[in-house]
């Protein structure tokens, strides 16, 4: 797309982006009720989106190299300025308000996931040490119990 403006993917970007928030907000759900089945589904799709949505910003970054501008981010605001594009500054605004609310989704979602590891840490922790607190655990390496006692053999000299 040579002669493509940078404007030519962001209303795309939005549509890729709302839908990748909706599907964090769905992940969230997920994730409080702890839906392993429904996470492994959702994270393909989520990868199909980031995909097509980094693709579209490579292709805004190449049109903005092409106009002259920083081929990246941070050329957006000088050609926002000198574009002349109706409408064109209210999308980008929406675009990067919408990565704002992505970023947070995210940032809840990876606390959500830290807690529910934490969780299951503490769960096979206690398998692994009765109850006593002893160093042996339950289950060893191998996977099958052991007793937990440990044998002391004392020397009398």
């Amino acid at each position: 797309m040579p002669n493509a403006s940078p404007s030519t993917t962001l209303r795309e970007e939005q549509t890729l982006l709302t839908s990748l928030t909706e599907l964090m907000k769905r992940e969230q759900q997920l994730l409080i009720g702890a839906d392993a089945d429904g996470l492994t589904a959702l994270t393909a799709q989520k990868s199909q989106l980031t995909a097509r949505m980094a693709a579209l910003a490579a292709q805004r970054h190449q049109a903005l190299g092409a106009a002259g501008f920083a081929a990246g981010e941070g050329g957006m605001e000088g050609w926002l300025g000198s574009c002349g594009e109706p409408g064109v500054m209210d999308l980008w605004q929406d675009l990067l308000n919408l990565t704002r609310a992505a970023k947070e989704l995210n940032r809840v979602n990876g606390m959500l996931i830290n807690k529910q590891m934490a969780h299951n840490q503490a769960i096979l922790n206690a398998m692994r040490t009765p109850a006593g607190g002893a160093d042996a655990g339950f289950y060893g390496p191998s996977g099958h119990a052991t007793s937990g006692v440990a044998s002391r053999r004392s020397v009398v000299g």
